[in-house]
């Protein structure tokens, strides 16, 4: 299969990239925000011209000549910090005064130090108490998707491509994301409500990052064609390594380091434009 190198950036006809452009023999002006240039599938890039690249904020990265659609029939997405901005559970304690302490357990979990499952449990616990309307609140006044994501959607749909939401987050958010942006599936964990407040405990199995390996394998053998995995964080390391293309996310050290390839300056919408 035919290789190419891909850049990206949302001002690249702009940039000032001499060493690429020699490199590359490119006209001194572009006409597009991703130049495309078929190379060999070890292709490896000078560091003058890496260097420079990364300067000016570009992804770059050599993948195979896939087509959106046709070769690519699957993408499997982590939610929070991937598809949306935000980590939800940092939000929710926010509203009992818990963010920071939450939040240093979250970044610890993402960057692979602790336990997932144990660390969700942990971070739930001191969730009891809080009324369920805390869950809205964050959805109507803090959710946000993340830059790139509803064009991500709309090719999916207009393409053919499959899109399913895999979280180690919540269903109450997956559920009203499913619905609002019109995506195959959704998996999450289930907090537990009683009279309308959070218990502080997690209904049924954790979905930790085996889980999200499985569930990625399972559409894609359903499904065929080639799948591509994208998210942030430790727990979706299985998950990336069993898509056909991995892809971290404004990502972790540790997930870049796993990851085919990143996504480290642009949005959603590059994960759309690696491809024909």
């Amino acid at each position: 299969m035919s290789h190419v190198f891909i850049i990206q950036n949302n001002d690249l006809a702009n940039l000032n990239l001499p060493h690429t452009q020699a490199y590359f023999r490119l006209p001194e002006k572009l006409a597009d925000n991703v130049l495309r240039v078929p190379v060999a599938e070890d292709f490896r890039l000078p560091e003058d011209v890496a260097a420079e690249l990364t300067a000016a904020q570009c992804d770059f990265a050599v993948l195979p000549d896939w087509v959106f659609g046709d070769d690519v029939k699957l993408i499997v997405s982590d939610m929070d910090s991937t598809l949306i901005t935000i980590e939800c559970i940092d939000e929710i304690a926010a509203q009992a005064g818990l963010k920071n302490q939450v939040a240093e357990i979250t970044e610890r979990a993402m960057r692979g130090e602790l336990d997932f499952e144990q660390s969700l449990r942990n971070r739930v616990a001191l969730l009891a108490g809080l009324p369920e309307s805390a869950l809205q609140q964050v959805y109507d006044n803090t959710l946000t998707l993340s830059d790139g994501a509803a064009y991500l959607l709309r090719e999916c749909h207009e393409k053919g491509v499959a899109f399913v939401l895999v979280s180690g987050g919540f269903t109450f958010f997956t559920e009203k994301l499913k619905t609002r942006l019109g995506f195959q599936a959704a998996f999450a964990n289930e907090l537990e409500v009683e009279n309308g407040v959070l218990t502080g405990r997690v209904l049924g199995d954790v979905i930790d990052a085996q889980t999200k390996a499985r569930i990625l394998q399972q559409f894609h053998a359903q499904i065929g064609g080639k799948a591509v995995a994208i998210g942030d964080g430790a727990n979706d390391i299985p998950m990336l390594q069993a898509a056909d293309l991995g892809v971290a996310f404004h990502a972790k050290a540790k997930t870049r380091q796993a990851a085919d390839v990143c996504i480290n300056f642009g949005g959603l919408d590059a994960l759309r434009k690696w491809f024909r």
